[in-house]
C-alpha cells in the first residue's frame, strides 16, 4: 500500500435520489475502511429515502422504489455508520463537494452531530483532476489499468476509488503518502461549511461566499444585522452550515 495511515481511512460513496444536498437522500451507501495496517472492511447498506427516486437518478444508478421499500431508513442505520466512520479520515471520489455534504446533511437529520473539524478529507477527484482531468471509470483505466464495471453501484465505485487514491499516490513523487497533506491538497478552496457558503479571509476569519454581505465577516456582520442571522436560518440553506452560521453567532455576542 503506498498510502501511509496513521488512522483508519474510510472511502466511501452515495448513491442518491438527485444532486440537491439539502434535499435529496441516500438510496445506497458503501464503506470501505482501511486500516494502517492495510487490513480492510466493508459495507454496504441499501437505504429507504423515504421519498420516491427520480426517474433519471434510477436510470443512472439502477436503483428503483421497489428496489428499497423494505430496506432500513437512513435514521435505522445511522448509528452504524456514526460507529464505522469515527475516529478515521474520510475519503471518496468527488467527496469533499457531494457525498461529504450530503451524508453530513443526513446525520444532522437525525439529531446525529457531524463534526467536520474531527475529520481530514480526501478527494481523489480532486488529485485526478489536478494530475489528468477525467471521470472515475477512466482513472481507474488511467492508474489502475482496469475497466470499471458497474459504474454507479456504490460498491463497484468504492472499490475503484480507493485502488485509484492508492495507485496515485504511488505514481507521483509530489502528492504526499499521509492523510494530513493530502487532505490539504485535495481542497480547491478551504471553506468553513461543506456547502462553500461560507469562506475564510487572510486573516482566516469566517465570510459570506453570496448574498447582500459578500465578502464581509460573518461575525461583524451577526453584530450589526441580527435579524440577518435569523433569515438565514429560516432559507434553504444546507443543516450543517445553519450549524456554522449559529456557531459564528453565539461566539459573535462575546
Amino acid at each position: 500500500m503506498n498510502l501511509k495511515l496513521h488512522k483508519p481511512l474510510c472511502i466511501f460513496d452515495l448513491e442518491t435520489t438527485g444532486t440537491n444536498i439539502g434535499k435529496d437522500r441516500i438510496v445506497e451507501i458503501c464503506i470501505l475502511k482501511v486500516n494502517p495496517d492495510a487490513s480492510r472492511e466493508s459495507k454496504t447498506w441499501r437505504v429507504n429515502p423515504e421519498m420516491s427516486i427520480p426517474k433519471e437518478s434510477s436510470e443512472i444508478h439502477g436503483i428503483y422504489d421497489e428496489d428499497v421499500k423494505d430496506a432500513p431508513t437512513f435514521r435505522d442505520i445511522a448509528s452504524k455508520i456514526m460507529e464505522m466512520i469515527t475516529g478515521t479520515d474520510l475519503g471518496g471520489f468527488n467527496s469533499n463537494r457531494f457525498d461529504v455534504p450530503l451524508l453530513a446533511e443526513e446525520l444532522l437529520r437525525v439529531g446525529m452531530d457531524f463534526d467536520l473539524s474531527k475529520f481530514r478529507l480526501v478527494d481523489a477527484q480532486t488529485i485526478f483532476h489536478k494530475k489528468e482531468p477525467r471521470n472515475l471509470g477512466a482513472a481507474y483505466q488511467f492508474y489502475c489499468g482496469k475497466t470499471l464495471e458497474n459504474a454507479h453501484s456504490a460498491e463497484a465505485d468504492v472499490m475503484a476509488t480507493f485502488e485509484v487514491l492508492d495507485a496515485q499516490v504511488g505514481k507521483y513523487d509530489d502528492i504526499p503518502n499521509e492523510i494530513a497533506p493530502l487532505s490539504e491538497f485535495t481542497f480547491h478552496n478551504k471553506n468553513a461549511d461543506l456547502a462553500g457558503f461560507i469562506g475564510y479571509n487572510e486573516k482566516m476569519e469566517e465570510v459570506f461566499n453570496f448574498g447582500k454581505y459578500k465578502g464581509q465577516g460573518v461575525k461583524a456582520v451577526f453584530q450589526k444585522d441580527l435579524g440577518y442571522f435569523g433569515w438565514l436560518q429560516n432559507a434553504d440553506f444546507p443543516l450543517y452550515t445553519k450549524k456554522v452560521f449559529t456557531k459564528i453567532q453565539l461566539s459573535s455576542r462575546f
